[in-house]
């Protein structure tokens, strides 16, 4: 008796394999899989002057990286294309671990899995045409490498740093520094502030702002910066790619 082959249900439905974006866990084989990178901007009173703004208690702002962008420790960054004017931005990083919305500050840090350390790079000479202009930051702030990220520390190892110092080196000269108790808005509230907004899901990070010392980098900088008690996270600048 003639028999006719049973056609199966394609395994990988996808034309080609999709990437998922993570960040290594220290002390772990397991990774960090990213679903969103959330950006606070001038959570830091000195940097809000540094940058011609009032440093007043206004609610917090964001914007967002790709989840792509996120760059390991030790990595070279190629300098990115169409800047004249790349701009490092040293901050602690929320790692969170469990899903909500509305979430009250009461309960925000219950929600945070760890804490890293990350650059936000900034190609400062797009962000500030389009400011003028009144255009979105995403040229400026999202591109190939935008995001360098440490591994995560747990915060159920190290948990949930209030204070301490964060400082960046450029070449082993001091360029930022800082205290996370100087933060405008501790990350607690953050959390909550981000929730009423958007779900916050497993696998969103959020850059918690930088101190006052931003500054330009060139091919061949050597960037080396940490939280005290987190982490530490180098970089170094390439040529472009």
């Amino acid at each position: 008796m003639e028999t006719s082959a049973v056609s199966q249900p394609d395994s990988n439905p996808f034309l080609f394999p999709p990437t998922i974006p993570s960040v290594a866990i220290d002390g772990s084989t397991d990774r960090f899989p990213v679903r969103r990178v959330y950006c606070i901007g001038r959570n830091y009173a000195d940097h809000a002057r540094e940058m011609g703004h009032d440093p007043d208690r206004e609610p917090p702002f964001f914007f967002t990286k790709q989840a792509d962008s996120l760059l390991p420790d030790g990595a070279l960054l190629p300098y990115p294309v169409q800047t004249q004017d790349l701009h490092h931005e040293i901050e602690l990083v929320v790692a969170i671990g469990r899903g909500g919305s509305n979430i009250a500050p009461a309960a925000a840090l219950e929600h945070v899995f760890g804490y890293a350390v990350g650059l936000d790079m900034t190609r400062r000479d797009l962000q500030a045409e389009a400011k003028r202009l009144g255009r979105p930051w995403e040229i400026g702030k999202a591109f190939d490498g935008a995001a360098p990220c440490s591994a995560i520390l747990p915060a159920a190892r190290i948990g949930h740093p209030a204070q301490g110092a964060i400082w960046l080196e450029v070449n082993g000269q001091p360029r930022q520094r800082g205290d996370l108790a100087d933060m405008i808005w501790p990350v607690a509230e953050l959390v909550a502030h981000m929730s009423r907004y958007f779900r916050l899901e497993a696998g969103d990070l959020i850059y918690t702002g930088t101190p006052a010392g931003v500054g330009a980098v060139q091919v061949g900088d050597r960037l080396h910066g940490g939280v005290d008690g987190v982490a530490t996270l180098s970089v170094e600048i390439g040529p472009p790619v």
